[in-house]
Protein backbone atom coordinates (compact mmCIF):
# COMPACT_ATOMS: atom_id res chain seq x y z
CA UNK A 1 0.00 0.00 0.00
CA UNK A 2 1.48 3.31 -1.06
CA UNK A 3 1.02 6.54 0.99
CA UNK A 4 1.35 9.81 -0.88
CA UNK A 5 1.85 13.13 0.95
CA UNK A 6 1.22 16.41 -0.79
CA UNK A 7 4.04 18.85 0.19
CA UNK A 8 3.02 21.68 -2.08
CA UNK A 9 1.06 23.67 0.54
CA UNK A 10 3.98 23.39 2.99
CA UNK A 11 6.49 24.68 0.45
CA UNK A 12 4.22 27.52 -0.49
CA UNK A 13 3.89 28.43 3.17
CA UNK A 14 7.67 28.45 3.59
CA UNK A 15 8.04 30.57 0.47
CA UNK A 16 5.44 33.00 1.75
CA UNK A 17 7.15 33.10 5.16
CA UNK A 18 10.50 33.89 3.53
CA UNK A 19 8.90 36.64 1.48
CA UNK A 20 7.34 38.14 4.57
CA UNK A 21 10.67 37.90 6.37
CA UNK A 22 12.44 39.58 3.44
CA UNK A 23 9.86 42.34 3.29
CA UNK A 24 10.16 42.85 7.04
CA UNK A 25 13.93 42.98 6.93
CA UNK A 26 13.81 45.30 3.92
CA UNK A 27 11.38 47.55 5.78
CA UNK A 28 13.59 47.55 8.86
CA UNK A 29 16.63 48.31 6.73
CA UNK A 30 14.83 51.18 5.01
CA UNK A 31 13.57 52.47 8.35
CA UNK A 32 17.05 52.23 9.87
CA UNK A 33 18.55 53.91 6.83
CA UNK A 34 15.98 56.68 7.03
CA UNK A 35 16.69 57.13 10.73
CA UNK A 36 20.45 57.23 10.09
CA UNK A 37 19.95 59.70 7.23
CA UNK A 38 17.74 61.94 9.33
CA UNK A 39 20.17 61.77 12.27
CA UNK A 40 23.12 62.51 10.00
CA UNK A 41 21.28 65.40 8.41
CA UNK A 42 20.38 66.72 11.83
CA UNK A 43 23.98 66.48 13.06
CA UNK A 44 25.36 68.08 9.91
CA UNK A 45 22.76 70.85 10.06
CA UNK A 46 23.65 71.46 13.71
CA UNK A 47 27.35 71.63 12.83
CA UNK A 48 26.62 73.99 9.95
CA UNK A 49 24.57 76.23 12.21
CA UNK A 50 27.33 76.14 14.81
CA UNK A 51 29.97 77.00 12.20
CA UNK A 52 27.83 79.79 10.81
CA UNK A 53 27.50 81.15 14.34
CA UNK A 54 31.25 81.03 14.74
CA UNK A 55 31.73 82.70 11.37
CA UNK A 56 29.33 85.47 12.36
CA UNK A 57 31.17 85.92 15.65
CA UNK A 58 34.53 86.01 13.87
CA UNK A 59 33.21 88.53 11.33
CA UNK A 60 31.96 90.74 14.15
CA UNK A 61 35.29 90.50 15.95
CA UNK A 62 37.19 91.19 12.73
CA UNK A 63 35.05 94.28 12.17
CA UNK A 64 35.86 95.44 15.70
CA UNK A 65 39.56 94.79 15.13
CA UNK A 66 39.45 96.70 11.84
CA UNK A 67 37.87 99.65 13.62
CA UNK A 68 40.50 99.47 16.36
CA UNK A 69 43.30 99.21 13.80
CA UNK A 70 41.87 102.23 12.01
CA UNK A 71 41.81 104.19 15.27
CA UNK A 72 45.38 103.07 16.03
CA UNK A 73 46.53 104.19 12.58
CA UNK A 74 44.84 107.54 13.07
CA UNK A 75 46.52 107.91 16.45
CA UNK A 76 49.86 106.97 14.89
CA UNK A 77 49.35 109.55 12.15
CA UNK A 78 48.45 112.22 14.72
CA UNK A 79 51.45 111.24 16.85
CA UNK A 80 53.77 111.39 13.85
CA UNK A 81 52.35 114.79 12.89
CA UNK A 82 52.97 116.05 16.43
CA UNK A 83 56.51 114.64 16.36
CA UNK A 84 57.15 116.32 13.02
CA UNK A 85 55.89 119.61 14.40
CA UNK A 86 58.05 119.16 17.45
CA UNK A 87 61.09 118.53 15.26
CA UNK A 88 60.32 121.65 13.22
CA UNK A 89 59.96 123.74 16.37
CA UNK A 90 63.16 122.31 17.83
CA UNK A 91 64.93 122.91 14.53
CA UNK A 92 63.73 126.51 14.45
CA UNK A 93 64.79 127.03 18.04
CA UNK A 94 68.19 125.49 17.37
CA UNK A 95 68.54 127.54 14.17
CA UNK A 96 67.67 130.74 16.04
CA UNK A 97 70.19 129.85 18.71
CA UNK A 98 72.85 129.20 16.07
CA UNK A 99 72.19 132.57 14.45
CA UNK A 100 72.47 134.31 17.82
CA UNK A 101 75.79 132.57 18.52
CA UNK A 102 77.04 133.37 15.02
CA UNK A 103 76.36 137.09 15.38
CA UNK A 104 77.76 137.09 18.92
CA UNK A 105 80.97 135.38 17.82
CA UNK A 106 81.40 137.68 14.83
CA UNK A 107 81.09 140.71 17.08
CA UNK A 108 83.56 139.20 19.55
CA UNK A 109 86.11 137.98 16.99
CA UNK A 110 86.03 140.91 14.57
CA UNK A 111 89.36 142.78 14.91
CA UNK A 112 89.82 146.52 14.49
CA UNK A 113 90.11 147.71 10.94
CA UNK A 114 87.76 145.02 9.56
CA UNK A 115 84.16 145.72 8.49
CA UNK A 116 81.65 143.19 7.27
CA UNK A 117 79.64 143.95 4.17
CA UNK A 118 77.39 140.85 4.08
CA UNK A 119 76.80 137.57 5.91
CA UNK A 120 75.30 134.64 4.01
CA UNK A 121 74.41 131.41 5.83
CA UNK A 122 73.39 128.08 4.31
CA UNK A 123 73.05 125.42 6.96
CA UNK A 124 76.32 125.38 8.88
CA UNK A 125 78.26 127.11 6.11
CA UNK A 126 78.72 130.87 6.43
CA UNK A 127 80.16 133.21 3.84
CA UNK A 128 81.55 136.55 4.99
CA UNK A 129 82.22 139.49 2.67
CA UNK A 130 83.78 142.67 3.97
CA UNK A 131 86.56 145.26 3.91
CA UNK A 132 89.84 145.39 5.77
CA UNK A 133 92.50 148.05 6.04
CA UNK A 134 95.08 145.52 4.88
CA UNK A 135 95.60 141.84 4.16
CA UNK A 136 97.20 141.54 7.58
CA UNK A 137 93.86 142.47 9.09
CA UNK A 138 92.21 139.71 7.08
CA UNK A 139 94.77 137.21 8.40
CA UNK A 140 94.11 138.46 11.93
CA UNK A 141 90.37 137.96 11.38
CA UNK A 142 90.89 134.37 10.21
CA UNK A 143 93.06 133.54 13.22
CA UNK A 144 90.47 135.09 15.53
CA UNK A 145 87.65 133.11 13.89
CA UNK A 146 89.61 129.89 14.19
CA UNK A 147 89.98 130.44 17.95
CA UNK A 148 86.21 130.81 18.37
CA UNK A 149 84.43 127.87 20.06
CA UNK A 150 81.52 128.23 17.62
CA UNK A 151 83.43 128.76 14.38
CA UNK A 152 86.02 126.68 12.58
CA UNK A 153 87.81 126.05 9.30
CA UNK A 154 88.02 129.61 7.94
CA UNK A 155 88.94 129.51 4.25
CA UNK A 156 89.82 132.61 2.28
CA UNK A 157 88.08 132.70 -1.09
CA UNK A 158 89.22 136.02 -2.53
CA UNK A 159 90.89 139.27 -1.56
CA UNK A 160 91.43 142.27 -3.77
CA UNK A 161 92.31 145.94 -3.48
CA UNK A 162 89.43 148.39 -4.01
CA UNK A 163 88.75 152.07 -3.46
CA UNK A 164 86.25 152.88 -0.70
CA UNK A 165 85.53 156.50 0.26
CA UNK A 166 88.73 157.56 -1.50
CA UNK A 167 90.68 155.04 0.55
CA UNK A 168 92.41 151.94 -0.76
CA UNK A 169 91.26 148.90 1.20
CA UNK A 170 91.17 145.13 0.80
CA UNK A 171 87.83 143.57 -0.08
CA UNK A 172 87.71 139.94 1.05
CA UNK A 173 85.36 136.97 1.06
CA UNK A 174 85.83 133.85 3.16
CA UNK A 175 83.94 130.75 4.26
CA UNK A 176 83.64 129.43 7.81
CA UNK A 177 81.81 126.56 9.49
CA UNK A 178 79.33 127.18 12.30
CA UNK A 179 79.53 124.31 14.81
CA UNK A 180 78.51 123.95 18.47
CA UNK A 181 81.34 123.74 20.99
CA UNK A 182 82.71 120.25 21.62
CA UNK A 183 84.17 118.69 24.73
CA UNK A 184 87.82 119.64 25.39
CA UNK A 185 89.11 116.13 24.66
CA UNK A 186 87.11 115.99 21.39
CA UNK A 187 88.47 119.36 20.34
CA UNK A 188 92.04 118.24 21.13
CA UNK A 189 91.57 115.03 19.16
CA UNK A 190 90.12 116.99 16.24
CA UNK A 191 93.00 119.44 16.28
CA UNK A 192 95.52 116.61 16.49
CA UNK A 193 93.93 114.72 13.58
CA UNK A 194 93.90 117.84 11.32
CA UNK A 195 97.10 119.77 11.96
CA UNK A 196 96.91 121.36 8.52
CA UNK A 197 93.83 123.33 9.57
CA UNK A 198 95.87 125.56 11.83
CA UNK A 199 97.93 126.58 8.82
CA UNK A 200 95.00 127.50 6.59
CA UNK A 201 95.01 131.23 7.31
CA UNK A 202 98.77 131.92 6.86
CA UNK A 203 98.97 129.80 3.70
CA UNK A 204 96.04 131.70 2.20
CA UNK A 205 97.48 135.09 3.08
CA UNK A 206 100.84 134.24 1.59
CA UNK A 207 99.25 134.67 -1.84
CA UNK A 208 97.65 138.05 -1.07
CA UNK A 209 99.11 141.41 -1.98
CA UNK A 210 99.25 144.09 0.64
CA UNK A 211 97.06 147.12 0.14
Amino acid sequence: MTVRINLLPHREQKRAARQRQFITLAGLALGLGAIIAIAGHTVIAAKIDNQEGRNSFLKAEITKLDDQIKEINELKAKTQALLDRKKVVESLQADRSMVVHLLDQLVRQLPDGVYLKSIERKGNSVKLVGYAQSNARVASLMRSLENSPWLEAPALIETKAVMLNNLRVSEFSLDIKLTPPTAPEDKDNKAGSNPADKKAAPSSNSKDTKA
